[in-house]
């Protein structure tokens, strides 16, 4: 039982370390919070910075949905208890306790938790998020669209339902961290692929 609770909670703490913010931080580079969209994450941190620091707080935010699952893994809990370590990794990305709740959007962290718990559906998500991508130019659509068609992956490729309802979370969660850019895709005024952008995805 207290196993179960620290790797929950554990995973939680983990994502709520900022990468975008701590890469900057580390880099001498301006608080992403504080120029272009004020997202935390790696998109603005890229826009703001560059492809080096983008690229840097891209990958760091996709390891912090890849270790708690390998560790719960490893040392060998219910399946539930690795489901809801994703979940909570996710949650404390998007919702991090050291950073007054404002996180990251969420996209390169559930990928990882995606492909630590069935790669097989992490890589059908990355084909997903390519096509929609190359077909509408949005990379917001892509991200929310992926998200949403994991738990259907899931369904057929994870072994326990449990994964099905965690992934389901987090797309929600997910829809609700992009509930901007769902305007803007609404209203005609988000940006493109390719396009100079003033947004995060």
């Amino acid at each position: 039982m207290i196993i179960n609770i620290l790797s929950i909670v554990s995973a939680y703490l983990l994502g709520s370390l900022s990468t975008a913010i701590l890469v900057c931080k580390i880099m001498g580079l301006s608080d992403p919070r504080k120029g272009g969209s004020g997202n935390p994450g790696a998109t603005n941190v890229y826009r703001l910075h560059g492809k080096k620091a983008g690229s840097i707080a891209l990958f760091g935010d996709l390891i912090k949905g890849v270790l708690p699952i390998l560790v719960s893994q490893y040392i060998g809990v219910a399946d539930w208890v690795i489901a809801a370590s994703g979940l909570a990794v996710f949650l404390g990305h998007t919702y991090p306790i050291f950073f007054h709740f404002k996180g990251g959007k969420g996209v390169a962290t559930l990928l990882g938790v995606l492909l630590a718990t069935s790669w097989l559906v992490g890589l059908l998500f990355i084909f997903s998020w390519i096509l929609i991508a190359l077909l509408f130019r949005y990379s917001s659509a892509a991200g929310m669209t992926a998200a949403m068609l994991s738990p259907v992956y899931a369904i057929w490729l994870t072994p326990d339902p449990s994964y099905v309802g965690s992934f389901t979370v987090m797309a929600l969660f997910l829809l609700v961290r992009h509930r901007k850019n769902i305007e803007r895709l609404l209203a005609g005024t988000e940006s493109r692929i390719g396009a100079e952008k003033k947004h995060s995805t």
